[in-house]
């Protein structure tokens, strides 16, 4: 089993090593590849270090599979290119989420979709992973009509200029700007680029890919998406209104019951997801189950996840892994 991580030197690329080494991937070689000022540069894997190659030879080691971290552009010039030399290449980035021909993953909801003839599968954005993992059994149980959600997005999802941006703030040092606004002991509504309809890409992702996981697209979503000074995980407040009433014990049991998800919800002892319990786990944690009194069959909910391992490296590891455990690679 020949794995290539395309992206390697990236925060999610990192990440990917890290999952890769703790799940014990069944791997027997690894191809660690970035971008041509990155070549020649080690990283250790498992106390070897590995020297990074360009795109180009990664292509003529032919992988059995290719995790991509590499950003949108990237991967559309190359992704058909492994996939051509018979690799079957899992993609972190928004290029083909939305493309018919390409399945968009998440393990535990729709992996069973994955045939060996899917050469080039996406990887979901980090947000719309964490509320779809929560709203999937509930979905199955009471049909959702409509979402409601706004996020409090980590600085990593930004990648790594963020986080320096942030960390600058906080010991008052001047550096490069991710954000054009400071992010330290403040919020911007703005992920992503603007786009014609005033939502930004990132809130019409929560809308569209939610819809083509859960093979629905009579769920309305509408989302408003916030970047916080957090260094690790996001947070969702979710508004969800179902066509069938719900029992929410039955919600707390239908939840518990979904791999990957860990409820915290007791008010008693303060009990409720955080990023900063949630920050280099892979389950998905949600809390806050309330009925809202406003209108019928409507359910609020608080999810919180680290966006780069469920949100990015870990959903795409887990992808691999279902791959070689069903022969499909």
């Amino acid at each position: 089993m020949k794995v290539a991580i395309v992206g390697a030197t990236g925060l999610v690329g990192n990440v990917m090593l890290k999952v890769l080494e703790e799940r014990n991937f069944p791997l027997d070689e690894l191809l660690l590849v970035a971008s041509e000022r990155s070549v020649g540069k080690k990283i250790t894997f498992k106390g070897k270090d590995i020297s990074v190659i360009s795109i180009p030879t990664a292509i003529e080691a032919k992988p059995d599979i290719a995790l991509f971290s590499a950003g949108g552009s990237t991967s559309l010039e190359w992704a058909p290119k492994f996939a051509e030399v018979g690799t079957t290449v899992i993609d972190n980035s928004s290029a083909w989420r939305m493309d018919q021909t390409k399945k968009l993953v998440v393990p535990e909801i729709n992996a069973k979709e994955l045939t060996k003839t899917d050469k080039i599968i996406a990887n979901p954005n980090c947000s719309t992973i964490q509320m779809v993992m929560a709203l999937a059994p509930l979905h199955k149980n009471y049909k959702i009509k409509r979402i409601v959600v706004s996020t409090y997005q980590s600085v990593s999802g930004t990648g790594v200029k963020a986080v320096e941006q942030m960390e600058n703030e906080i010991s008052g040092k001047k550096g490069d700007m991710a954000y054009p606004y400071p992010i330290h002991k403040n919020a911007i509504p703005h992920c992503d680029v603007f786009e014609d309809n005033g939502y930004t890409k990132e809130e019409m992702k929560l809308v569209n890919e939610t819809q083509k996981i859960l093979n629905d697209r009579t769920i309305a979503v509408t989302a408003t998406a916030v970047r916080i000074p957090t260094a690790g995980g996001h947070s969702e407040s979710i508004n969800v209104e179902f066509q069938n009433d719900f029992d929410i014990a039955e919600v707390r049991q239908l939840l518990n019951a979904t791999d990957g998800i860990t409820i915290q919800d007791n008010l008693e002892t303060n009990s409720y997801p955080m990023p900063m319990y949630a920050n280099g786990k892979d389950d998905v944690f949600v809390g806050r189950l309330r009925r809202d009194g406003s209108q019928p069959n409507t359910l609020n909910m608080w999810v919180v996840s680290d966006n780069l391992r469920k949100g990015a490296a870990t959903n795409t590891v887990q992808i691999a892994e279902f791959l070689i455990d069903n022969a499909l690679v």
